[in-house]
Formats: C-alpha cells, sequence, structure tokens
C-alpha cells in the first residue's frame, strides 16, 4: 500500500534553466532523513510539462539511483494524448519507478470511455502500477464516480489521488478502496478529512519545506488519532494556503529559496511572484517558525 507523506518535490534548476542534479540529489537525502514517506517527482510540482523528455529521462535515472528502493519513488507520466502517456509509462517504468502519477486528459478532455480507455492503456504500457490524478481545477475534467469503480478493479491501478477539493465527491469514491486502491489527498488542507474517510496519505507541496510535519500528521491518521492530527494540521494551515497564493509551484519555489534550500527559478510561463503576495507569505512563513518543524 502507498501510503503516508509523498512529497510532491520541486525540479531545482540551476541559472541556464537546465536541472541541478546536485540539488536534486540534496533535497532526495533531506527528504529521506526527515520522515518522508515517499517521493514524487516530474509531477506538477516538479514542472515538469516544461522539462525536455530527454532531462525527464535523466531525472528519472538519477532519482532511482539516489532513491535506491529506501521510500516510495511516484513519477509523472501524464499527457493528453494517450500514446505520449503510453511511451512515458513504459520509459519511467523501465528505468525503475515504484509507481507512476497519471493525470486526466486536459484541453482537449474525452468522454467517459475514452477516459477509461486511456487510464487503462497506460496502466498495460507500464511495468509497474499507476495512479490516477484527479485535479479539474487544472484539467476542466472530474473522473466521474463510476468510472472510478471500474479503475479500481483493474490492478494495474494502484490508486487515486484526489484533489478535487470536494470532500463529497471523496466520500462517494471512497466505498472503492482497498489496500490495493488507495486514495491520496492531492490538498494539504485536507489530509485529516480524507483520511479520516479511508484515505492513506497525501502528496504534499508543504511537505517541501516541513516534511516532519507532513508525515506526523499522516502517522497520528494512519494510527487513529485524529484530535491531534487535527491539532497538527491547524498549525500548518495558514502555511500551507500561502504556498497557493499564486500558480502552484511559483510560492513553494519562493519559499524555498526564502527558507535557503537555493532550487533555483522557474521556467516560463511560470514567473516570479508578486512582491504583495511574497510578502505575505514571509509572514506566514515566519510566524510559523514558532509553531512547527519549519
Amino acid at each position: 500500500m502507498i501510503k503516508g507523506s509523498l512529497v510532491a518535490l520541486v525540479t531545482p534548476f540551476l541559472e541556464d534553466g537546465s536541472v541541478n542534479f546536485d540539488k536534486l540529489g540534496e533535497l532526495i537525502e533531506y527528504h529521506i532523513s526527515n520522515k518522508t514517506d515517499g517521493i514524487v517527482v516530474l509531477g506538477t510540482t516538479g514542472e515538469a510539462s516544461t522539462i525536455s523528455f530527454e532531462e525527464q529521462i535523466e531525472v528519472v535515472k538519477y532519482s532511482v539511483k539516489k532513491v535506491n528502493k529506501r521510500v516510495h519513488l511516484m513519477v509523472g507520466a501524464g499527457s493528453n494524448d494517450t500514446l505520449k502517456s503510453c511511451h512515458l509509462a513504459e520509459t519511467f517504468s523501465k528505468l525503475g519507478a515504484d509507481s507512476l502519477l497519471v493525470i486526466t486528459p486536459y484541453y482537449n478532455k474525452t468522454n467517459t470511455s475514452g477516459l477509461i480507455k486511456h487510464f487503462e492503456a497506460i496502466a498495460q504500457a507500464s511495468t509497474c502500477g499507476i495512479v490516477v490524478y484527479n485535479v479539474p481545477g487544472r484539467t476542466g475534467m472530474n473522473i466521474p464516480v463510476d468510472v472510478v469503480e471500474k479503475l479500481s478493479k483493474n490492478e494495474k491501478i494502484l490508486g487515486i489521488k484526489e484533489a478535487s477539493g470536494d470532500m463529497s465527491y471523496a466520500m462517494k469514491i471512497s466505498k472503492y478502496l482497498s489496500d490495493d486502491f488507495v486514495m491520496l489527498s492531492g490538498n494539504d488542507d485536507l489530509i485529516v478529512p480524507m483520511m479520516s474517510i479511508g484515505g492513506s496519505g497525501v502528496i504534499s507541496v508543504l511537505a517541501n519545506i516541513c516534511p516532519v510535519d507532513v508525515h506526523n500528521i499522516c502517522q497520528l491518521c494512519l494510527d487513529s488519532n485524529y484530535k491531534e492530527a487535527q491539532k497538527l494540521a491547524l498549525r500548518t494551515l495558514n502555511l500551507g494556503h500561502s504556498l497557493f497564493y499564486e500558480t502552484n509551484p511559483i510560492p513553494i519555489k519562493e519559499a524555498m529559496n526564502y527558507l535557503g534550500f537555493n532550487v533555483g527559478g522557474l521556467h516560463l510561463p511560470l514567473d516570479n511572484m508578486s512582491a504583495d503576495k511574497y510578502n505575505l507569505m514571509v509572514k506566514e512563513i515566519e510566524a510559523a517558525k514558532e509553531a512547527i518543524n519549519l
């Protein structure tokens, strides 16, 4: 079972925009040393959509070798082109990914039958399992409940990253959860409620800067200690919200650089935060230092 805190890792860049592999290695070691239960590379937070295929391959190779099975390694392999996503899935799984994160088709979207065939084809192309990613705020498409039911029966589809923010929807799909099909929260502010209805963890942006706290929230939930989990979650709430003052991963990279992680800049069209929102985020960072491990 995939469970606990999986960090949606940023991709660090050098000044010329290429991947900073030395820094990537430092971040991986930092997370393994600070209780992170799994690492997700080449996701939304990792700016995969603006990294060349050749460099994505190098990121996966490097990450597989660096992680060395010490924690779960999930790799983003999504596209709105099924054949392209199949190629990514085949390539990244053969390089040693433990699982793949596959987003719903965006822009062209699809109908119900096309959505099922999309995920089934990608799962078939992969030598490891896949986790489907529901984030209608980015894709304009929500995975219907009956589609989740069908996908949950596919042995190569391991679960769903649920980031719609709709707890009613999460409740409806929770009845299909099992040891073989898990639900991971895609929202840091919904870890506790999502895990209280059967979720097994989170794919977290916040964990980039406070991995211990996000791990502890998840572990408390896994131990059914929701009261203490809620207390800790509330202490991280304002900071977590500040990381979405602008489009992710703009704020988290700014926050990491402020805290001395030195992860570099962003790939266009992403750009630096506006001064007013940056200053508000910094205030939340400083305020959080008194309450959490930051």
